[in-house]
């Protein structure tokens, strides 16, 4: 399972740094710095029940996913009204 993990980020990875030529090894570098940044504070992971990394990393993942549980039971009541 964990390899599978690791496949799937080096095919986003692969992804996003391959729409550029580098000629400089300092860009590449630049670049899959941005792209880990992107990858562990911004991007929702569907294995982690569609929450950021940063977020389950830093103990926020139940409250986040509580809240989603709310509006969700609220959406769904005023839907039935």
């Amino acid at each position: 399972m964990t390899q599978g993990k690791i496949e799937r980020f080096h095919r986003a990875m692969k992804n996003v740094v391959k729409l550029q030529n580098y000629f400089m090894l300092w860009e590449l570098e630049q670049e899959i710095g941005r792209f880990m940044e992107y990858y562990n504070n911004e991007r929702y992971h569907e294995s982690l029940k569609n929450l950021k990394p940063v977020d389950v990393y830093d103990g926020r993942g139940k409250q986040i996913l509580d809240r989603r549980e709310k509006i969700k039971q609220r959406a769904l009541r005023m839907k039935r009204e």
